[in-house]
């Protein structure tokens, strides 16, 4: 089916097809004829980025009758980002349509500018529903002739405090009107808005009703909390195209996490409550072009950020509800793409991971935050990739390849590559080189318990000839000790781990049992020994078997 199909004049085909609109997409393939047909109100659930705007817009666009130099159509949105992001679209798609008139409305700019171009005539008015209000308070427009109310992402304007300011807006418009309200879900206030102002609407619903995108994959890493950050700097390694968005809870949180990104070398910023908005706006635009790649932000300051082609949207801290998570998810998978959302977790907050399951009816996939070998070999390829596709300007190097080929002509190919690629990679090399493992078992937090929660007289110290050579780290022996002993129940004391050798605090009435488990184990071939620790010679010392971990400034890699 095309848009010419489902009734599109030629004006707004033009338009369209100069954006790149091929076929119209579910939303708008349902929603378009209904509003072309027949004035009625509608109640369309979608997540955000399924082309809900071309879907209430394209069809709003032709039924205006441009004749009449009054406001015809309203459409409130949550934000003043969102509301411009609304008004270049419909100008956009009405490039070809002469004599049409659209003004948005919104807080943060010039009230003066917008009374004068109110004034001046216009058919579509795009705003906020604050502004808009203060523009009614102070008797600049009327709503009296309005045919077309659009609320869209109405969960969203509800979650910011404007029912009342919705509910003003409303009582000011002609009964007539045709109403639709366009949500990514349907929680009870919007049921209440509906069933108050709409008449018999029909609702659409695409996809399942208040669960998430189909094209997004949602994954879960679980870690200890102190490990979150070293967690997103891995995230933002392996995917070494990220364009995301970090989600925080707090403003204050928010900064911390964007400095201490800018500090390491990441194109990060800030965006929250707290920043004005000349600020706001200039992060914005960096954003938009891509100048930056991780925008770490707060719920309040993301709201209605309409930004296409986001590869991630990461959950630093647990959103506070399962609807929320659907909106943070929603920044992403935009337009029929694939988008990952993730999340990094702790052991306690097991419980929501499972109400959002249930909300968005899917599991989370549970994967391993990667190591030092998998992150070295994605920017490896990465790198090769970069060298492979770069753009020679050949007029610019031409001068200097003399003095180039003089002095690294003594090399053969293979010789000139692996310097080549190590001039960028050695720093990641070295970062990696003894990474600790970040991952936690999700039935660790059953068995596991700190030494600190516990009389150290009641556990007895074992010893195991297994370490950081084998690759073992606390959480991995957890797990290895949980696998060996499978139908036993334990509580682990504290864990030490040195170069070639672990000790760790057991029980002390199971110390025994599970010496007797273990005896005769074999992995990957080694036997494995685990036994009382009575010398005090089998004790990791800081300093020679403290292995030291720094955090490293990433400035000037890849």
């Amino acid at each position: 089916m095309t848009f010419l199909e489902i009734g599109i004049k030629s004006e707004i085909l033009k338009a369209i097809a100069e954006l790149g609109f091929l076929k119209p997409m579910p939303i708008q393939k349902t929603v378009i004829p209904i509003i072309l047909n027949k004035d009625t109100d509608i109640i369309a659930l979608a997540q955000t980025g399924t082309g809900k705007t071309a879907a209430f817009g394209l069809p709003v666009l032709q039924k205006l009758e441009l004749e009449e130099n009054h406001i015809q159509a309203l459409i409130l949105s949550p934000t003043r980002e969102l509301c411009i992001q609304i008004a270049d679209d419909l100008m956009n798609y009405s490039k070809y349509i002469d004599n049409l008139n659209i003004v948005p409305v919104y807080g943060g700019a010039s009230m003066e500018t917008q009374i004068r171009a109110l004034r001046r005539g216009t058919h579509i008015v795009v705003a906020t529903p604050g502004r808009l209000n203060d523009l009614l308070n102070r008797r600049v427009l009327s709503l009296k002739k309005i045919k077309y109310l659009v609320l869209d992402e109405a969960d969203e304007m509800l979650n910011m405090g404007f029912a009342e300011s919705i509910e003003s807006i409303i009582n000011e418009l002609p009964e007539s009107r045709c109403t639709m309200l366009f949500s990514a879900t349907m929680p009870r206030e919007i049921s209440a808005i509906a069933q108050k102002y709409m008449n018999k609407p029909v609702e659409i619903t695409i996809g399942t009703k208040n669960s998430g995108a189909e094209n997004i994959k949602h994954v879960c890493y679980t870690v200890q909390a102190k490990d979150k950050y070293d967690t997103l700097i891995r995230i933002a390694d392996y995917y070494p195209n990220i364009y995301g968005i970090v989600f925080c809870r707090t403003k204050k949180e928010t900064q911390e996490i964007a400095n201490k990104l800018i500090y390491d070398g990441y194109n990060a910023e800030a965006l929250h409550g707290d920043l004005s908005q000349p600020q706001r706006d200039a992060v914005m635009n960096k954003f938009r072009n891509k100048n930056i790649n991780l925008l770490i932000a707060t719920d309040v300051a993301a709201r209605g950020i309409d930004v296409d082609d986001l590869t991630h949207v990461i959950n630093f801290t647990m959103p506070e509800d399962p609807d929320t998570y659907n909106h943070r998810s929603g920044r992403t998978g935009r337009a029929g793409k694939a988008g990952i959302s993730i999340i990094i977790t702790n052991l306690k907050e097991k419980n929501i991971i499972k109400l959002i399951e249930k909300k968005i009816g899917r599991d989370f996939i549970r994967e391993s935050v990667p190591n030092g070998r998998e992150i070295c070999e994605k920017q490896l390829f990465h790198l090769i990739e970069k060298i492979e596709h770069i753009e020679v300007d050949h007029s610019e190097i031409e001068p200097y390849l003399p003095i180039i080929y003089k002095k690294l002509g003594w090399l053969d190919k293979e010789d000139l590559i692996k310097r080549l690629v190590s001039v960028e990679f050695n720093s990641f090399l070295d970062y990696y080189k003894d990474a600790p493992d970040l991952n936690v078992s999700e039935h660790s937090d059953v068995r596991r318990k700190s030494s600190r929660n516990h009389n150290d007289n009641a556990f007895t110290e074992l010893y195991i000839n297994l370490g950081r050579i084998d690759g073992i780290y606390p959480s991995g022996l957890i797990e290895f000790l949980n696998r060996s002993n499978k139908g036993m129940k334990f509580k682990l004391g504290k864990i030490e781990i040195a170069k070639s050798f672990s000790v760790f605090g057991i029980e002390s009435d199971l110390a025994d049992q599970m010496i007797h488990n273990m005896h005769g184990m074999k992995l990957e071939g080694r036997r494995i020994v685990v036994k009382l620790n009575d010398s005090k010679s089998n004790k990791p010392t800081k300093e020679k078997d403290k292995k030291k971990y720094k955090p490293r400034n990433k400035k000037g890699l890849i």
